[in-house]
């Protein structure tokens, strides 16, 4: 199916559902968000179109801006505040050499969210929560949840080994009710990996969870601004034409199976360290990052773990060959990070659609479950 394809249909423009009194969560509250799903903030997807797309249809849509230059990731908050008016987030880079001039925009541009695909530093998230910005790291196990709780982070993404990207592998129906025991009394969780749907939606609410997140379902929309022949590969895959590797970038990731992993796969660290070099080196002066930025982020990809000095050099893979990939649309190059979902995903909706769908689908799954227990109003 192509990007100019009709799809299924949802609801009119502007008339989007009114989600079950269920669907009104914490998350929801404490972002002023209308339903309780969030866009990640994808390097080089998620630009100002689909993350206005997302919050004018009452989602909370994040911005990336790991792969963006200061100056950049300003125009591109103003180009969504230009688009809407509803709360959107932003990711940030903690290890950026910039990233307190980012906190520092943020909290002067009025965005309600800053997401972290890594733990923010202590005195990161007391700056941003003293100017009420909701602070929301991605996490990957128990105790990073707790860590951040500790330090006043209000919510967290915990993101299961379904997940695109860098992941973990502990699967997400054991990872998100183990973070809602620990910390879900006191902060928003918000499950990631493997939804893409209303029935998804219920059942992180049943784990405990306050909404879910999506990379894949958004980057397959009519918004999203990857190429359309990319698109389409994507929706050619199916369930098992996933692969998690540490062959990009010497870190896991989860990427859709292509010749040009399986090389990466077979080749030698002779083969891929000068890739890695001229990559890093790309990178670096396409987002004005410092070398010490880059060593910093490979280090942390792999905290806890025995890392290399190779297996740093090659943390400018992911990004330049997501690049390649999603923005030039050169996949015999280029890598295709993806969830597991992607193989249950054959369409192109709009953001509008998607979510109309999402909610109508959990308002009928939650009205199955306990008929006449509660009224929309």
């Amino acid at each position: 199916m192509t990007e100019g394809s009709p799809g299924p249909p949802g609801p009119p423009a502007g008339a989007l559902p009114e989600p079950h009194p269920a669907l009104r969560t914490r998350l929801c509250a404490l972002t002023g968000v209308r339903f309780p799903v969030v866009q990640t903030g994808m390097g080089w997807v998620a630009g100002p179109r689909l993350v206005a797309a997302t919050a004018s249809a009452g989602g909370l849509g994040i911005l990336a801006s790991a792969t963006m230059t200061l100056e950049e990731l300003s125009a591109a908050i103003d180009d969504v505040k230009a688009r809407t008016d509803a709360p959107f987030g932003v990711n940030l880079r903690t290890d950026a050499a910039d990233a307190e001039r980012r906190v520092q925009l943020l909290i002067e541009r009025g965005v309600k969210v800053a997401s972290f695909a890594q733990a923010p530093r202590p005195e990161m998230v007391a700056r941003l929560r003293e100017a009420g910005v909701v602070v929301m790291p991605t996490v990957g196990a128990r105790r990073h949840a707790e860590k951040v709780a500790q330090w006043g982070a209000e919510a967290v993404i915990a993101q299961g080994a379904e997940g695109g990207g860098h992941t973990g592998v502990v699967p997400t129906s054991l990872l998100l009710p183990e973070v809602v025991d620990a910390v879900g009394s006191r902060v928003a969780v918000i499950g990631a990996g493997g939804f893409f749907d209303g029935r998804g939606l219920v059942a992180a609410l049943a784990y405990g969870a306050d909404g879910i997140a999506m990379g894949t379902r958004f980057l397959l929309t009519r918004e999203s601004t990857v190429p359309d022949a990319v698109k389409a590969q994507y929706l050619a895959t199916p369930v098992t034409g996933t692969v998690v590797t540490t062959s990009v970038d010497g870190a896991p990731q989860r990427v859709i199976r292509t010749p040009v992993v399986e090389r990466l796969e077979g080749a030698g660290r002779i083969t891929t360290l000068p890739r890695a070099v001229r990559n890093a080196v790309a990178f670096r002066r396409r987002t004005k990052t410092s070398m010490a930025s880059l060593v910093r982020e490979g280090l942390a990809m792999k905290e806890g773990n025995e890392l290399t000095w190779a297996q740093v050099v090659m943390a400018a893979n992911a990004p330049m060959m997501t690049r390649a990939a999603l923005v030039e649309g050169r996949t015999d190059v280029g890598i295709l990070p993806t969830g597991q979902v992607v193989g249950s995903i054959d369409e192109l909706p709009t953001v509008a659609e998607l979510l109309g769908r999402v909610i109508t689908q959990a308002n009928e799954v939650l009205d199955l479950l306990a008929p006449g227990a509660a009224t929309r109003s």
